[in-house]
């Protein structure tokens, strides 16, 4: 904890020594995570990123992405007579984005009674951590002349609201507001004096409070230790309506001094001449995609810069999945993600998008430091911080798959630079290999088993590794891997299709969500019209487990984004007839889709934020998904391009979630309108970018040619192959098949097929990915099982146990 009597280490001192009261404050909490925008320099040298709700500033990141520090920063209003507007919560809010590349803000915000209106533009500094707001004064002049307009902030300092110190002190003949955690430190000021400053714990003694009680400020606190704290200025603005006002961060005291001054310093419209300049430039060489669009390219173009905007500045090629913290307002300081982190699924949709506009530079960014972030056995966390830290720790198999399809997507396009990929390529394949093909979390990270989606990406991960070893000469590493992809496609439709339908009347045969396995289980019953699953969030009282085989989703539509199904394949076709049953949403401005039914991931019925249970809403991402599969069945899909414009906010933010219930204005809950869930979505934005590449190629962007004629050609390959491993042990096996056995380690296998009257010992083959097999023929004729055992040839062991698989007639 900061002191009073510590050294500054700067010109700096502090006003005095009256301590606020109220310790520790209420218990913190975040603010929505439905912004209206997002925003930072282009320019790595400012390292702040911050975010706009409600018609003020919301979280404020710092030195890294993933790094919140401020929670909101607004103005209040007084006549001190009769009224005190709290600007995000009394009045009406409008924000739009101010050039068509650039990441910055003018918000409106208009006084109930219309008398008054503060116009606010928002940037950041194009060079140094700090965010700038030029402010203008407009309405009644008279009015205007008898008003105090305070400013109120919440430091949320290194990620969290208990804990903060909060200071008046002057510095340069200016009295500042500062506040300080571990030696990270928050300065604000504006061009305009401040009459009154104090420091308070929020809900006892911070200015809210105090300016409520009388409608003035009446406190000034110098100091406020260890807690839950708000700076308060009152603002000199005599006959001034236009100002600016800043906050800066820095590692120090110093440091967030000096960057304040130094932004101070220069004209407001240099800053935003020099922001925007900076954002242009950036977006200069991009694809022009915009007319293929239905809104004349302005969603295409914003959703590009919130691409870029997502990226780390100190850990280059680190992309979040959003700058906010879902229904933050129910969260504390025990909730320290929110989605400010790294999921490689994201994040590789991410740089796909950047690619599809025509950035290879910043997309192999992006590969690069996955493969430096790559764990030792080839795979990755479930998600975590940008300096490689894990988070949650689940394992998620498409996760282990998309950085490897983003290495051939580089390839493919001439994008590698001087990077070779192939170390982390082969690595992921192993990963895949020992770990699959049950997942432990698919890609809603909420379920075990056999996922369509998650079986997809490891199908097209494992076959262009494959080419991957063929460019090397390694054509027995090739043909091991598409063996593999080759055992995982032929089991797609056994382990993810039910026969016994029931969500459809003439709908028997369809694709489900999942098929729930333990993966600790080596022998897992792989029956769809058996398993039965656990619904994650679902409210209290409600049912929770349902068969598996009247739970589904429209994941099995990344067999066709891949080229492992054809559009027209009539199981699919069913399977959309399902979902389109059971999860789509009309809305006004076109079709959406839940996640699946039964979801209990989003708003609570009664519009309140979710916190553990609620109801699932619908997914704009899932629209777009939708549109690249009616693009492979060849058909027009201008409404759901339209669709996915509709659902963005007027800044160009697509929303995780829509409202798809009644509306609620009590909530502030509209149909088709954004939840508290994230927003921006940026693995949303990318789909988007990636649907107009679609469009303008007739293609799928996606898609992998090798992936496609390999399984839609028609064409034999050869002997099917089922793979017995340790997690993994099949009961039966089909005559006529290769019964391939393989341990990650050297081993001789014993082995009969007729109980044990002849037996053959096999020495395992080795393969560039840490594994052993040996491949034991089942010939057509075959009855009796296959029975074997290992030895272990380095620990000079035999295994003790003998092992069998029953041979089943085709």
């Amino acid at each position: 904890m900061m002191h009073h009597d510590d050294p500054l280490g700067t010109a700096a001192r502090f006003r005095g020594e009256r301590d606020a009261f109220g310790w520790p404050g209420i218990p913190a909490r975040w603010t929505q995570g439905n912004k209206d925008g997002v925003g930072t320099a282009f320019s790595a040298d400012s390292r702040v990123w911050y975010t706009v709700w409600n018609g003020c500033l919301t979280e404020i990141y710092y030195p890294t992405i993933d790094r919140p520090q401020v929670r909101d920063l607004q103005l209040l209003v007084s006549d001190g007579k009769s009224f005190l507007h709290e600007e995000k919560r009394h009045l009406q809010h409008q924000t739009l984005r101010t050039a068509p590349h650039a990441l910055g803000y003018r918000i409106t915000n208009t006084a109930p009674d219309k008398r008054y209106r503060i116009v606010k533009d928002v940037i950041a500094a194009p060079h140094l951590s700090c965010v700038l707001q030029r402010i203008r004064l407009e309405g009644d002049a008279d009015l205007l002349s008898q008003l105090h307009f305070y400013v109120l902030c919440a430091p949320h300092l290194s990620g969290g609201g208990a804990g903060n110190n909060a200071f008046v002190i002057e510095v340069a003949g200016r009295k500042l507001l500062v506040a300080e955690k571990n030696n990270t430190w928050l300065a604000l000021c504006a061009s305009v004096p401040f009459s009154r400053l104090s420091c308070g714990f929020v809900g006892k003694s911070d200015g809210w409070t105090d300016i409520a009680d009388n409608l003035k400020m009446d406190w000034e606190f110098d100091r406020a230790l260890n807690g839950n704290v708000a700076l308060t200025g009152e603002l000199e603005l005599g006959a001034t309506r236009e100002f600016t006002l800043a906050i800066a961060l820095g590692e120090g005291l110093h440091h967030a001094v000096t960057s304040l001054f130094q932004a101070m310093g220069v004209p407001f419209a240099q800053h935003e001449k020099r922001y925007f300049e900076q954002w242009e430039r950036a977006s200069r060489k991009v694809l022009p995609l915009e007319k293929f669009a239905g809104d004349g390219g302005n969603l295409y173009r914003g959703s590009y810069s919130l691409l870029l905007c997502h990226e780390d500045k100190t850990f280059p090629g680190a992309f979040i999945a959003s700058l906010s913290i879902p229904w933050g307002e129910a969260k504390g300081d025990e909730d320290l993600g929110g989605y400010h982190l790294v999921w490689t699924r994201d994040m590789v949709n991410t740089a796909m998008g950047l690619v599809a506009a025509g950035n290879l530079a910043t997309a192999l960014r992006a590969l690069i430091y996955l493969a430096a972030t790559q764990h030792e056995d080839g795979g990755f966390s479930q998600n975590f911080w940008v300096n490689g830290e894990s988070y949650r720790s689940g394992i998620q198999l498409d996760e282990v798959s998309f950085p490897i399809l983003l290495a051939w997507r580089l390839a493919t396009e001439g994008g590698l630079g001087d990077f070779d990929p192939y170390p982390m390529v082969l690595k992921g394949a192993c990963y895949l290999i020992c770990h699959g093909p049950a997942t432990e979390q698919e890609r809603w990270e909420e379920a075990a088993g056999y996922s369509p989606s998650t079986l997809a990406a490891n199908i097209a991960a494992l076959c262009v590794a494959a080419c991957f070893a063929r460019q090397r000469g390694d054509a027995g590493t090739a043909v091991y891997l598409e063996d593999y992809a080759d055992f995982l496609e032929a089991h797609v439709e056994a382990w993810t299709v039910t026969s016994e339908g029931t969500l459809l009347r003439d709908v028997k045969r369809h694709y489900i969500r999942i098929l729930p396995v333990d993966v600790k289980d080596f022998r897992p019953v792989e029956d769809p019209n058996r398993g039965r699953l656990s619904i994650s969030n679902a409210p209290f009282g409600t049912r929770l487990e349902f068969p598996a085989k009247e739970v589904v989703d429209a994941g099995f539509l990344e067999l066709v984004r891949y080229g492992i199904r054809s559009a027209e394949d009539p199981l699919i076709v069913d399977s959309l007839r399902v979902v389109d049953d059971v999860l789509k949403i009309e809305t006004a401005v076109g079709p959406c889709w839940r996640r699946y039914n039964h979801d209990g991931y989003g708003q609570r019925e009664d519009g309140a934020p979710f916190e553990g249970a609620g109801r699932g809403q619908a997914w704009p991402l899932l629209t777009g998904e939708r549109a690249h599969y009616e693009i492979a069945a060849g058909r027009d899909v201008t409404h759901l391009v339209r669709a996915m414009e509709g659902f963005a906010s007027p800044t160009g933010m697509l929303p995780e979630q829509i409202w798809d219930l009644p509306d609620l204005p009590d909530a502030h809950m509209r149909f088709g309108g954004a939840t508290g869930a994230a927003m921006p979505l940026v693995w949303a934005h990318a789909e988007y970018i990636k649907l107009l590449r679609s469009v303008r190629d007739g293609r799928v962007f996606d898609c992998i040619p090798e992936v496609a004629s390999r399984y839609l050609s028609g064409r034999s390959r050869g002997t099917p192959v089922e793979i017995w491993k340790t997690n993994r042990q099949p009961s039966a096996v089909r005559n006529g098949a290769t019964l391939r056995v393989q341990a990650s380690k050297a081993f001789r296998l014993h082995s009969t097929s007729d109980g044990w009257k002849t037996k053959v010992d096999t020495a395992s083959t080795p393969t560039a990915l840490d594994v052993e097999f040996v491949d034991l023929e089942v010939s057509a004729s075959q009855r009796a099982p296959i029975q074997f055992t290992f030895f272990w040839v380095h620990e000079n062991r035999w295994e003790g146990h003998d092992y069998a698989v029953r041979v089943e007639e085709t």
